[in-house]
C-alpha cells in the first residue's frame, strides 16, 4: 500500500517520517512544498496521478493563526481550495484521504467537551479556512476521514512546548494565558493513531476528534512543561484580554474523543504522560 504524506516537513509529517521505518508493509512518499506546492492548484492532480497513492494523509496547512487575519486568501488556498482538489482526486480514483483539521472550527463558547456533531462557528480566518476545507472534503469524498485535533506539539518544528522551554531558560518569568481551556496533542501519538486507522479500518469515514486526555489551560500546560523539564521560572497567568493577539482564540475547545476511542478501540494517553515522553526526546536531541 502506497501512502503519500502531504506536508511532510511539518510537525506531524516529520513524526510520520520518523516512524515510517516501523511499517515495512507500507510504501511511503513524503512531499513538501518543493515537490508539491499547494498554492499551484493546477499542478495538484497531475502530481497525484504520477504518485498514485492508495492513501493520502494531508498534514499540510496554513497554520499562522494571526497572519491569516491579513493573509486570508493565502490561508484559503492551502486550507480550502487545495483540499477541494485533493478530495476530488481521491473520490474519482477510489483512494483513501485522511485530512487533519483543528479545534479552531469552533467558537469556544461551549461549556462541555465538543463532539463531532457540535455546531461549528469559527471566530478567526484560520478556523474559517479550515472549516471550508472540511466541508469540501466531506462533500467531494464521502469515504474520507477528517481528524480534528488541538494544541499540536512535538520535538520537531516550532510549537508551544519548545517555545516555553526556550523562554523559561532565558527569563525569570513568563506570562501565559490562563483562560483558554482545551487539551494538547502530541503529534507522535496522533501519527500512531492515523497509522492504526490505515492498517485496520479501511472502511471507516467521517469526522473524528483526537487529542490527549486532560482538561487544562495554556497556563497549566506551561507549568507542566516547567515541572517536567525541571526549569526554574515564574509563570504568570494572564487573561486573553491582557494578552492581545490579532486573531481571536476559542476560550474553550476541549474535544470529546468518545467516537474515535470506541470505533478504533483506542486508549488515549493523558497529556502529561505524552508531554513527558516528548520532553525526553527534546532533551536527548539537545
Amino acid at each position: 500500500m502506497k501512502v503519500l504524506v502531504i506536508g511532510s516537513d511539518g510537525q506531524l509529517g516529520l513524526e510520520f517520517q520518523k516512524i515510517s521505518n516501523s511499517y515495512d508493509s507500507l510504501s511511503w512518499v513524503f512531499s513538501t512544498i518543493k515537490t508539491l506546492d499547494l498554492l499551484k492548484l493546477d499542478t495538484i492532480s497531475s502530481f497525484l496521478n504520477d504518485i498514485n497513492p492508495s492513501v493520502i494523509i494531508n498534514c499540510a496547512a496554513y497554520t499562522s493563526v494571526d497572519k491569516a487575519e491579513t493573509e486570508s486568501k493565502l490561508a484559503d488556498l492551502i486550507n480550502h481550495k487545495a483540499v477541494d482538489i485533493i478530495s476530488r482526486w481521491t473520490s474519482d480514483n477510489n483512494k483513501k484521504l485522511i485530512h487533519v483539521s483543528t479545534d479552531y472550527v469552533f467558537d469556544g463558547l461551549s461549556k462541555l467537551p465538543l463532539s463531532e456533531n457540535s455546531n461549528t462557528n469559527p471566530i478567526n480566518e484560520y478556523g474559517s479556512s479550515k472549516l471550508k476545507g472540511e466541508q469540501v472534503c466531506l462533500k467531494n469524498d464521502t469515504n474520507s476521514i477528517i481528524i480534528r485535533t488541538s494544541w499540536l506539539y512535538s520535538s520537531f518544528g516550532n510549537n508551544f512546548v519548545k517555545t516555553m522551554i526556550d523562554l523559561m531558560k532565558k527569563n525569570n518569568s513568563v506570562k501565559v494565558v490562563n483562560d483558554q481551556i482545551g487539551s494538547p496533542t502530541y503529534a507522535y501519538d496522533l501519527a500512531k493513531v492515523i497509522l492504526k486507522i490505515i492498517m485496520n479500518y479501511k472502511t471507516e469515514s467521517g469526522l473524528f476528534h483526537y487529542s490527549n486526555e486532560g482538561e487544562i489551560s495554556w497556563f497549566e500546560f506551561a507549568r507542566s512543561i516547567r515541572e517536567l523539564y525541571n526549569l526554574d521560572c515564574e509563570i504568570i497567568g494572564v487573561s486573553s484580554k491582557e494578552f492581545k493577539t490579532l486573531a481571536k482564540r476559542p476560550q474553550y475547545s476541549l474535544l470529546n474523543k468518545s467516537k474515535i476511542k470506541k470505533i478504533f478501540n483506542l486508549e488515549i494517553p493523558n497529556y502529561k504522560q505524552s508531554l513527558e515522553d516528548c520532553i525526553k526526546v527534546i532533551k536527548n536531541e539537545a
